[in-house]
């Protein structure tokens, strides 16, 4: 079993920077079957959708809307993933979830809450 804890959600103001942090915790054996960690939002009334996510090779993919604003980048070591946002917009309200996937199962955080307002 593995579990994933996010922090770094907050209140910022529109064109500003927070970074999110999720680690992954858990059995070695599960933890080392992850293969790809990301970032998903839920602003209120819409569907979950992808931000980002990032394969254990490293390679990024992004949604379009988030493309030269947002970094994720990804410490093995540390079983953590980050992501990077900045120039944030009212849009990019939501409530953030850590993901963290292997070939059988997807294990999901709790959300962190971002609001960026106007």
């Amino acid at each position: 079993q593995v579990r994933l804890a996010e922090s770094g959600g907050g209140w910022v103001q529109a064109g500003g920077s927070l970074r999110l942090s999720c680690a992954a915790s858990g059995d070695i054996f599960s933890i080392n079957t992850i293969n790809t960690m990301g970032w998903y939002r839920q602003a209120p009334g819409e569907e979950r959708e992808l931000v980002a996510t990032i394969s254990r090779d490293g390679s990024p993919n992004y949604t379009d809307s988030v493309k030269g604003r947002f970094t994720i980048s990804r410490d093995g070591a540390k079983n953590t993933v980050y992501l990077q946002m900045n120039s944030l917009r009212p849009d990019d309200t939501a409530v953030y979830y850590c993901r963290a996937s292997s070939a059988f199962v997807a294990y999901w955080g709790q959300g962190t809450q971002v609001t960026v307002s106007s």
